[in-house]
């Protein structure tokens, strides 16, 4: 008799235990396919991508590099990077070449969802004859960016389509009006000559009429030679450039060298590369709003 209790006992604790793990892993199971996981390349994609999930539930965004980070020329993935991207259902990059580890990326993960915000956009040369990945620091060239992410989204999560595209319309509204904001207070300047020290703002000053004179390091990091400052020194000088910009990403003790054997003057503009963790979604915006700042200081200074 206490047998076949002892034994009733262990059957109704069995049952109870196959019944709490086929519901937990039910739980699981409607957990990983109602959730959406998108992960952005860096941060002005990172930026992007909020604006555009913005109040839609079950969908979240994660950065796979450090907000610091800056471009990705010549960034090597490391574990934690593969780690992120593991969880990701959709990776949105800026492409145009900015992202020079794709291939490892899709060898990792073949069947992953990638969009493409630059994908079929006409693109600006560098020097070398080379793409200019720095897309997203035009105002315009980011709406279409904004726009080609949206679409993106929607064909990979049809559920949300239409919560993407009223986010990017809502988005897109706000950056034409910071453009807006920009041209008025920015076109009616002639001297609009400057030099930057990176490859960085093609498309800012194609947008609001600025002529880069003379770039200091092509790419972050490659210092000129002694002969190419030299040079450059003296198309600052024979050009009469009294702007020079730097960026805050990095040092601007060269930049100050060369102001002070030239006459120009140093002034800070943001290509909107890094920024806090967790940036909020008006970041973009509210640098381009700095950058004004600066801009106009410049050229009322050096008209």
């Amino acid at each position: 008799m206490k047998k076949g209790k002892l034994l009733r006992t262990l059957l109704i604790t069995l049952s109870f235990s196959f019944i709490l793990a086929g519901c937990s892993n039910g739980t699981a199971n409607t957990t990983e396919k109602t959730q959406t996981t998108i992960v952005t390349s860096f941060y002005p994609m990172y930026i992007f991508t909020q604006n555009l999930v913005k109040d839609i539930p079950g969908v979240k965004v994660e950065n796979m590099t450090e907000p610091q980070q800056g471009c990705l020329h010549d960034y090597q993935m490391v574990p934690a990077d593969l780690k992120t991207l593991e969880r990701a259902d959709i990776f949105v990059i800026n492409g145009a070449g900015m992202e020079a580890f794709m291939d490892k990326v899709i060898k990792q993960r073949p069947a992953l969802k990638i969009i493409e915000a630059s994908k079929d956009m006409k693109l600006l040369k560098d020097a070398n004859g080379e793409d200019n990945a720095h897309v997203w620091v035009g105002i315009s060239d980011a709406i279409q960016e904004v726009k080609n992410i949206s679409e993106g989204l929607a064909k990979s999560d049809t559920k949300n389509a239409e919560a993407y595209r009223k986010n990017a319309s809502d988005y897109v509204k706000q950056l034409e009006a910071q453009r807006e904001k920009m041209h008025k207070e920015l076109d009616g300047f002639k001297n609009k000559n400057v030099i930057t020290f990176h490859e960085a703002f093609p498309y800012f000053a194609k947008e609001f009429g600025l002529n880069i004179v003379s770039v200091v390091e092509r790419e972050p990091g490659t210092e000129p030679s002694a002969g190419e400052l030299a040079a450059l020194i003296d198309k600052i000088k024979s050009s009469k450039v009294k702007i020079l910009f730097a960026e805050p990403q990095y040092s601007a003790k060269a930049a100050e060298s060369i102001a002070k054997q030239t006459g120009a003057k140093v002034y800070l503009l943001d290509p909107v590369v890094t920024g806090e963790k967790n940036a909020p979604a008006d970041s973009y915006i509210k640098t381009m709003d700095e950058n004004l700042k600066v801009l106009v200081k410049a050229f009322k200074e050096n008209q």
